[in-house]
């Protein structure tokens, strides 16, 4: 017995000693590995705080698409400041009184990199008479740009812009104070792969960034609400300092890790705001538009034409105006609308009362999204359509070439728009191109033997319908006329057409969705 017993005590006492050495050794590890989030992003107590550092001359990245997901407190933050000669690279810059609008207004930008001047006359107004320089980029190549500067990677290849002035180079970046060209964009390097060609683009980083988010966790992680993400969640990667304005923060652990948009590795600062005025660029409503879509105008030829090119299972992206309009015929198929602005399943114009400031289409109007919708960076968005993914671009155009050049962002001197998505959109190989547009703009011809205008793509569209026929562009053969309206003969399309073009053996009558 004494035996036995000696040995029990004996195992109790070697168990004892292994459970303080394991112990030990869990303790000594979980000194050498961190438990907790690392918290290097600062909790910033007011927007003048947020800013410190941010100095005249500096180039800022500004999140934002339209007014939507812009930082409104920041921007006014720089507007009391009165930081100068700006460097913004933005997609746009806002209106005229909100948004980076408020910085043209008291001259603090210097020059904006930005893909779209859309309706905003001092943007306009200040490139047209010399006062401000904008280095204008297709919206795809420039988020584009910005993710490789936040991935490390100096440029890349690309087939947007090519034979256009984005690729030759020529594009006005200032005019003089008499209207002439002071500075124009440099030529991009060309190189052809398995047979198509692309130039090179270089890639763009900051020294601050100005993002606008939805929610950031106290460990400061980010996410953002709707299609409010646009810009946003690429700029945050690359600059040197990144700013985050959010509407709330919340505790570690309130958004899970697999939502987090932007990781807390990307956020230097964040200043919470409330208030934010989130005006709505164009307030667009569902509407009965029964008596308008019965009536027989020019437009409305157009748009019950366009509707026939949606088909069942098609992913199409549709300009604002006419092609837009066209999506109100898609009935009994399934077309995923896709908007370069982050969203790929468009549903209708809301309701009034139901419109949501963070939720809008590209052409800055309120939309809603249908069941099983998506959003995403508009980085992502234009991988999308630059991959060949989307099956349609239906778009406007000023000017098509017998060859299927296309012109619609630009009238030198004049009238400054922006190419915005378009030159992306045309320039994927895998997507389908329909021009939608008047065939004669007061009589003046749009299809022409060469574009007059600065091109949009080169060689791109691929079919062009007017009140007055449609058009296919055949490879190798040109443009041939395959429909016409019953009240146009061959004679009265050819006085309208400038360019040249073979007729069909069977022209048809130009066809009309039935209503």
């Amino acid at each position: 017995r004494i035996q036995i017993l000696f040995e029990v005590g004996e195992r109790v006492i070697w168990n004892i000693m292994l459970k303080i050495h394991v112990q030990k050794a869990s303790t000594t590890l979980q000194r050498c590995i961190s438990t907790t989030v690392s918290r290097n992003t600062k909790f910033c107590a007011s927007v003048d705080e947020a800013l410190e550092g941010v100095a005249d001359g500096s180039k800022l990245l500004v999140g934002g698409f339209g007014l939507c997901g812009i930082p409104e407190f920041l921007i006014d933050g720089l507007r009391r400041k009165g930081t100068r000669d700006l460097t913004c690279v933005s997609n746009n810059a806002g209106v005229d009184n909100f948004g980076l609008g408020k910085l043209l207004q008291s001259r603090q930008i210097k020059r904006m990199i930005s893909s779209y001047v859309g309706e905003n006359a001092e943007f306009e107004s200040q490139f047209l008479t010399g006062q401000l320089e904008v280095e204008l980029t297709p919206q795809g190549t420039l988020a584009e740009r910005i993710r490789a500067g936040g991935a490390g990677i100096p440029a890349f290849f690309t087939p947007t812009g090519y034979g256009t002035l984005i690729h030759l180079g020529g594009s006005p970046i200032k005019y003089n104070t008499d209207g002439s060209v002071a500075m124009t964009s440099k030529p991009r390097e060309e190189r052809e792969f398995n047979g198509k060609h692309y130039i090179m683009e270089e890639a763009i980083t900051g020294d601050y960034a100005l993002i606008k988010a939805y929610k950031a966790d106290e460990a400061g992680n980010l996410i953002f609400r709707q299609s409010a993400n646009n810009f946003n969640q690429p700029m945050c990667t690359a600059a040197n300092i990144t700013i985050a304005e959010v509407e709330e923060i919340v505790p570690i652990g309130a958004i899970s890790p697999e939502d987090v948009h932007v990781p807390n590795v990307y956020v230097d600062r964040i200043i919470q705001c409330t208030g934010h005025e989130k005006r709505i660029e164009r307030l667009t409503l569902l509407r009965d538009t029964g008596e308008e879509m019965l009536s027989d105008t020019p437009k409305n030829r157009i748009i019950r034409r366009a509707a026939l090119e949606f088909k069942d299972g098609m992913y199409a992206n549709l300009g604002i105006g006419i092609p837009m309009m066209a999506a109100n015929y898609i009935k009994g198929i399934t077309v995923t609308l896709q908007s370069e602005n982050g969203i790929l399943g468009l549903g209708p114009f809301p309701r009034s009362g139901e419109q949501d400031p963070d939720l809008i289409n590209a052409g800055k109007q309120t939309v809603t999204m249908v069941p099983g919708s998506s959003l995403f960076s508009s980085d992502k968005s234009f991988a999308m359509i630059r991959g060949g993914h989307i099956d349609l671009t239906m778009l406007g155009g000023l000017q098509v070439s017998a060859n299927g050049d296309l012109a619609n962002w630009m009238i030198p001197g004049k009238m400054v728009k922006g190419m915005g998505g378009a030159m992306d959109l045309v320039g994927s190989s895998g997507t389908e191109v329909v021009v939608t547009m008047e065939h004669t703009a007061k009589g003046a011809h749009k299809i022409l033997p060469e574009c007059t205008l600065p091109l949009t793509g080169k060689n791109v569209v691929n079919k062009i319908i007017t009140e007055k026929c449609v058009m296919e562009v055949v490879p190798g053969v040109g443009l041939v006329l395959v429909e016409k309206a019953e009240d146009e003969t061959l004679d009265s399309i050819k006085s309208a057409t400038a360019a040249p073009f073979e007729v069909a053996s069977d022209v048809k009558q130009l066809r009309q969705i039935a209503i």
